[in-house]
């Protein structure tokens, strides 16, 4: 399914994203590396082997752009305009190396735009969850959509 446009949606619409994503090593380095974030527990092992968490801490912003990125073939692809902006970010469970991530989908408010005839604001909750069902990271997303192309 591609994403779709303004009037498609309704508040309450659910989906569960059908593509899945383990994480590895070079997702973590590279990230970190690429974002300038020295932090010695996504990078250190010996560091991070010492710390509550026994290993390495998988990048908290790679884990949100994740999420982010395994929604869009289903809700905003080929249909966004922008994105308006990002809420209530949590990362409520930690994400460790190997941890397999799945997404998914709630619209919870819809709003017509009033500079775009047809176009509107789709806020979705999004939410990732590991292979053992924890929350691992969730935010709200305010995008604003096209209208349906004739």
């Amino acid at each position: 399914m591609a994403g779709r446009y303004f009037d498609q949606w309704q508040v309450g619409d659910r989906i569960a994203h059908e593509i899945r994503r383990t994480v590895t090593e070079t997702d973590n380095l590279l990230f970190s590396t690429m974002t300038h974030n020295p932090q010695p527990l996504h990078l250190d092992a010996h560091f991070a082997a010492q710390s509550e968490f026994g290993r390495i801490l998988v990048n908290s912003t790679f884990t949100f752009a994740l999420m982010i990125g395994l929604s869009v073939g289903d809700t905003t692809l080929g249909s966004l305009v922008a994105n308006l902006g990002y809420d209530k970010v949590v990362t409520p469970n930690p994400v460790f190396i190997g941890d397999t991530m799945r997404a998914e989908t709630e619209v919870i408010e819809l709003r017509a735009s009033k500079s775009r005839p047809g176009a509107g604001v789709v806020t979705f909750r999004h939410q990732l969850l590991n292979q053992r069902d924890e929350v691992v990271c969730q935010c709200l997303r305010m995008t604003l959509i096209a209208g349906s192309v004739s």
